[in-house]
């Protein structure tokens, strides 16, 4: 009993090393040369507005809120090209509320653009510079609209069904946009975005009105909530202002 004890332990030995020299192993990759970090800039063929010496000095620059900046705030169309439309839009007496009450700021103002200005950026830093702003908001809006039949549709073949059913639903959905815009270098600081969408029963003939009531609906209600989008990142862009912080404009050459 013992020997057959003996020899069964021994077999199973044997097993076990001969299974330890069949696992592999694999030894870590031996380089010739140590790797390089990746530093030459492989795209130089690209074009853009500013040097690769002032493209590295603004990115390699702190960003922060000046202290005792003031800020405008400036209805925008497309391009960011200021708006000359009647402001009768909530949005940026909300946005400039906001501002002001948040004491981030010595001062915030809706600016008006029926000064006459330049195109472009050169005139929001006109702007900016009438109003004596360091930092301008620039706010816009912007909707896509849809109309389709619905069931009551399949009343219009009575010419009364036309004018007393709701047989069209319209559909809008669209975005508000704030854009922190630094005035002296010229740089952006944020972009925020605030989507909204409505659908609502209309009649055909009332359609355009019904459309220009819910965008006007969607602003007011999305206006709060896009002011603490801006209000939150501004007090970030606060917590890393460094201390004793030079101006942004010393750090930053404007071009």
């Amino acid at each position: 009993m013992n020997k057959a004890l003996l020899t069964l332990l021994a077999v199973l030995s044997a097993g076990c090393a001969m299974s330890r020299a069949a696992t592999p192993t694999l030894q870590p990759y031996a380089l010739s040369a140590p790797a390089q970090v990746l530093e030459e800039n492989h795209f130089s063929r690209d074009r853009m507005g500013v040097g690769e010496a002032e493209l590295r000095q603004i990115l390699a620059a702190p960003i922060f809120l000046e202290e005792h900046a003031r800020i405008g705030v400036l209805p925008v169309s497309t391009g960011y090209a200021p708006d000359g439309a009647v402001p009768v839009e909530t949005a940026p007496a909300t946005l400039t509320a906001a501002l002001e009450g948040s004491g981030l700021f010595d001062l915030a103002s809706e600016i008006s653009a029926d000064w006459p200005s330049t195109s472009g950026t050169a005139g929001l830093r006109e702007l900016a510079a009438r109003y004596r702003t360091e930092y301008v908001l620039l706010y816009r809006h912007r909707f896509e609209d849809a109309t389709r039949p619905n069931g009551f549709a399949a009343g219009f073949i009575t010419l009364i069904g036309a004018f007393v059913l709701p047989g069209t639903t319209i559909e809008s959905e669209g975005v508000l946009e704030a854009t922190l815009f630094d005035v002296k270098t010229g740089t952006i600081l944020f972009t925020v975005n605030e989507r909204v969408r409505q659908e609502k029963l209309s009649l055909p003939t009332n359609v355009p009105s019904n459309l220009a009531d819910m965008h006007r609906a969607m602003i007011s209600d999305a206006a709060r909530k896009l002011s603490d989008q801006v209000l939150l990142r501004c007090q970030r862009l606060v917590a890393t202002r460094p201390a004793n912080a030079a101006p942004v404009a010393e750090l930053i050459p404007s071009t």
